[in-house]
């Protein structure tokens, strides 16, 4: 339980994979692999319809790259095999023969806002605001950067990238297009992502997984493409700048706890 966890549950058709982790649902190597691991899984499993993809908790959604993994890197291989895990679970969701649905509770923030974007439909809490934050600690939303590109375009994607200390309310995230609605509380937010798997579970699968390949049409080079954007930022989070803002983050939080 320290360390985080993967599970899926699966009824109807429905498979439903809950990530959580102590640290504001944090995203460790290890809950990466497993995320994506259980994404593929319940995609080839032909009595799945549709996934879910949640978290745990009832604070952050997800707050992105565990930091105490990130000052771990002590090489550039070793920053590679880490951010590669972006990468597999953005893929293992873009290549899922079925519609992947996203439920968004609470703050979004770096690889959080990535799986947001990642998949196919994100309904969300009211207070479900997001940042792309990494530029603030040396580095950059490089391995989401494509998912996050294509659901609310270049032009936006520039700006959450280029402000990563400005939270950007859920209602601004739905005007842009990385959540599909909003919701005033919780109990509607699942009562919609439970409605809309539902129905999409009395479909087609052979009919959705088409239109699963065609929406997500001109992305087939996103194997190569999100493990080279993760080699850029294994090489960049070696920097002395990347250890001391993520050293200077860590003492206001402490501080802010004492």
């Amino acid at each position: 339980m320290d360390e985080g966890y993967v599970k899926t549950g699966m009824e109807g058709g429905i498979a439903t994979v809950t990530f959580h982790h102590p640290k504001g649902n944090s995203l460790p190597a290890a809950v990466l692999s497993a995320l994506a691991e259980q994404v593929r899984q319940a995609g080839a499993s032909p009595d799945v319809r549709v996934i879910v993809l949640r978290s745990d908790g009832d604070k952050a959604f997800c707050a992105g790259a565990s930091f105490d993994e990130l000052v771990a890197i002590d090489s550039e291989p070793a920053g590679l095999a880490f951010f590669s895990g972006f990468a597999h679970v953005i893929n293992a969701i873009r290549t899922a023969p079925c519609l992947v649905l996203g439920r968004v509770h609470s703050k979004a923030v770096g690889g959080g806002v990535g799986l947001a974007a990642a998949v196919d439909v994100c309904y969300a809490h009211r207070g479900a605001s997001a940042r792309l934050s990494e530029l603030a600690i040396g580095i950059g939303p490089f391995v989401v950067g494509p998912a996050v590109e294509r659901k609310v375009g270049t032009g936006i994607f520039g700006l959450m990238s280029a402000t990563p200390a400005a939270w950007r309310s859920a209602e601004w995230c739905e005007d842009k297009g990385l959540y599909a609605a909003t919701f005033a509380t919780v109990e509607e937010l699942d009562a919609a992502v439970a409605a809309h798997a539902k129905e999409l579970a009395g479909y087609s699968r052979e009919a959705m997984a088409e239109l699963k390949r065609i929406t997500w049409r001109g992305t087939a080079d996103w194997d190569a493409l999100l493990m080279e954007r993760a080699a850029i930022s294994g090489r960049l989070v070696l920097s002395d700048f990347t250890r001391n803002a993520i050293a200077e983050f860590k003492r206001k939080a402490a501080e802010r706890k004492g």
